[in-house]
């Protein structure tokens, strides 16, 4: 923890927020950490401070501190303390959403698995089980937060109670909870409740005591005082202000117009509103960290968070960003300073082979199951799984559930896929003796009802109506094939996937590359044993952003897990990213 300045007061008044007694609009940025190379958290802070903001706000997601039960991990990409000691640094302010429901659009809302598999867990309720390790985690966060608040000079602000809670339940005990965990733990900054302004969800997801926010994009003057009518006093808050949206699997590249959402910034602080912008800058769902959206359909998130926010994927502001702080300057002092657009990132290609996959793709294990079992079953924490059985006779092969990409083949020669998005559960397989199928989750559902559903083969499989038994389950890591093809020999590439190949490149300096995807099928990049994310060539994402920091002067590995057909023997970095169409 950095040295701490004078300790300062922070509350909330009459009509506004108060600094050392004194009125203060907050003007605030989404920055989650964790969607951010811990190398580009200063440049990121410094160019919210030169957009005009005071404030930067972030997300704690529990799922990335702790992905195993009992294996807290706060350093690195989880060193929520030093990312808030950097915002210090920067002379802003911090605003912390510890959930323990985030949303986001990130992995299951940010609940571990482990958390949402447990039996009987009554989630975002006021159940026993879920309560005993919701208080062991927000009283983790808070050893963190504590000490780093205002009142003993630190940064932090505000704190919020769970996350647009009045969507989901109206549980007002479990709020209650929620509240006097974060009361016990130290947290004496003003606390926070946000949801979108409507009266039902505004009801129910308040508590006594917690100060009402809301989240909105457009129709700000409608929607303040919506607001107003639940917080009668006190400052009123956009707590996430929508200035863009995000993309999915399949769809168009969202964006909204810098000049209407300019528009609607300028109606919120004309009326004196307090803002926190979702998102200043939305950084990338690096690895398998995506979540999935599901109302009447599957619909997995890119890899790309771009957001169409002020500050693009790479940390560049766009129109969008100077849009907002021409509107800013009108209500508080804009720094002098602004950043510049920076330079087009190198394009080159690099030449990639198969490795061998003895070693680096995992055999078929032993262990035999009489249905396939979930990845919670096998306790596989990553993306794929390949189910194999005995198959007596060919006909039609029918899933209960694929959840939630199936690639199906019989001895060896790939036979069709099968998609959840597309509601496919069935196809006809010729006769053979082996049947395998190799299982992608593309995502977890981060709303509603669905958080925490299981993953792999649900429901059973059979053939012309007869149920197959006798199943083998590999679970396959898609960091650790990455970090072993970086090392492996050259090989052939097999007749199913995964299909691996890599490549090698020479920089003279790090510097931020977009690699691009076009030409090959679905899978995962890596480069330096870092998992970039998904790609696929269903769009709208054609290239994926590579962070300077995991790179270095002089050689550099990229390594592709294709899953679809053998790929592209060149891999292709460009100059400019390409996240699809536009969608307005």
């Amino acid at each position: 923890m950095t040295a701490a300045s004078a300790p300062r007061t922070f509350s909330i008044g009459d009509t506004d927020f108060l600094l050392d007694d004194e009125p203060f609009r907050v003007l605030s940025g989404a920055l989650h950490y964790f969607r951010v190379h811990p190398g580009q958290w200063a440049d990121r802070i410094r160019k919210a401070r030169l957009m005009g903001l005071n404030t930067i706000e972030t997300y704690v997601a529990w799922n990335a501190h702790e992905p195993v039960r009992g294996e807290w991990d706060a350093t690195g990409w989880n060193d929520l303390g030093a990312f808030l000691d950097l915002v210090a640094a920067e002379g802003m302010h911090a605003i912390v959403r510890p959930g323990p429901y985030i949303c986001a659009e990130w992995h299951n809302g940010g609940l571990p698995v482990w958390l949402t598999g447990m039996p009987g867990v009554g989630l975002r309720r006021s159940e026993p089980s879920y309560l005993a390790e919701v208080t062991a985690y927000l009283q983790r966060v808070y050893d963190i937060v504590a000490p780093r608040q205002i009142d003993r000079g630190g940064p932090v602000v505000l704190v919020q109670i769970e996350n647009e809670y009045g969507a989901y339940g109206s549980d007002t005990a479990y709020l209650k909870h929620l509240v006097g965990v974060t009361r016990d733990a130290g947290i004496t900054v003003p606390l926070t409740t946000i949801d979108q302004p409507n009266d039902q969800m505004l009801r129910d997801g308040s508590v006594d005591g917690v100060h009402l926010t809301g989240s909105f994009g457009s129709r700000a003057t409608e929607r303040l005082a919506t607001l107003r009518r639940h917080q009668p006093t006190g400052p009123l808050m956009c707590a996430e202000f929508w200035d863009g949206w995000f993309d999915w699997w399949g769809a168009a590249h969202h964006t909204t117009s810098a000049a209407d959402s300019a528009a609607e910034l300028d109606a919120l602080l004309s009326a004196g509103a307090s803002v926190n912008f979702y998102m200043f800058h939305g950084g990338t769902n690096f690895g398998l960290t995506n979540g999935a959206n599901h109302k009447g359909r599957y619909l997995p998130i890119v890899t790309s968070y771009d957001y169409d926010a002020p500050l693009d994927e790479a940390g560049r502001p766009t129109d969008k960003y100077f849009a907002f702080r021409d509107v800013i300057s009108k209500y508080a002092p804009v720094p002098d300073e602004a950043p510049g657009a920076g330079a087009a990132a190198p394009a080159f290609e690099v030449a990639v082979q198969p490795v061998a996959t003895a070693g680096v793709v995992p055999a078929r294990g032993e262990t035999r199951h009489e249905v396939p079992p979930t990845f919670e079953q096998l306790g596989h924490l990553s993306s794929l799984v390949a189910y194999e059985t005995a198959l007596p006779d060919g006909g039609v092969l029918r899933f209960g559930e694929v959840r939630d990409h199936a690639w199906v083949s019989v001895d060896g020669v790939a036979v069709g896929t099968l998609s959840r998005t597309r509601g496919e559960d069935a196809l006809v397989v010729p006769a053979g003796e082996r049947l395998r199928v190799l299982v992608e989750e593309q995502g977890r559902v981060n709303y509603d009802v669905r958080l925490g559903e299981p993953k792999g083969l649900v429901g059973g499989v059979f053939l012309d109506e007869a149920p197959l038994a006798g199943w083998t389950a590999t679970p396959i890591d898609v960091a650790a094939v990455g970090a072993a093809a970086a090392a492996a020999p050259p090989g052939v590439a097999g007749a199913v996937g995964p299909f691996v190949v890599r490549g090698r490149f020479a920089l003279d300096e790090p510097a931020d590359l977009f690699l691009d995807t076009a030409g090959w099928g679905k899978g995962y990049a890596v480069v330096n044993d870092f998992v970039l994310g998904r790609y696929w060539s269903n769009g709208p994402q054609r290239t994926l952003y590579v962070p300077a920091a995991a790179l270095r002067a002089g050689e550099n590995t990229v390594v592709i897990i294709e899953l679809d057909r053998v790929a592209d023997p060149v891999v292709r970095f460009v100059a400019e990213p390409d996240l699809g169409p536009r969608e307005e």
